[in-house]
């Protein structure tokens, strides 16, 4: 059985590219998928791309992951800076996990400074568009063969 690596996407994600463009891009969350999904295959890795509004469902991801996932990638949106929640389903998460941010969060305003999810993060990106999503399925990659 492949294990994947799960892509988990938190609050208004899902209006990237429409939602403050000169902030977050004009790619949608699709076409992140899409390149996601493809950078897995050509890395040997298969992805499980989600998206929820709802921090209880984001909770419920981060478990199946526990039994399903090799590693994790979670751009958490607004719930970085308040969900101790989500804290706690990624410390009982055993595999690597990185954080990603589209924007550059220390150029924002302060209460986005600080992260619960860093708490836990074996490394985060922030500030580098979408592409941050690229280079941290490109990461796990590297720790999983690592960790072989």
């Amino acid at each position: 059985m492949t294990r994947s690596i799960h892509v988990l996407n938190g609050p208004n994600l899902n209006l990237l590219g429409k939602r403050q463009p000169e902030i977050y891009g004009h790619e949608t969350l699709a076409d992140v998928e899409r390149d996601c999904a493809a950078l897995a295959r050509e890395l040997g890795h298969e992805i499980r791309f989600l998206q929820s509004n709802w921090e209880g469902q984001i909770v419920d991801w981060i478990h199946e992951a526990r039994d399903q996932a090799s590693g994790v990638v979670i751009n958490p949106a607004a719930l970085t800076h308040t969900s101790v929640a989500v804290l706690d389903a990624l410390n009982a998460f055993e595999g690597p996990v990185i954080e990603v941010h589209i924007s550059n969060v220390h150029k924002r305003e302060s209460f986005r400074h600080h992260s619960y999810v860093s708490l836990r993060a074996d490394g985060v990106i922030a500030g580098l568009g979408t592409e941050g999503y690229r280079l941290a399925i490109r990461r796990i990659a590297t720790l999983l063969a690592a960790a072989r």
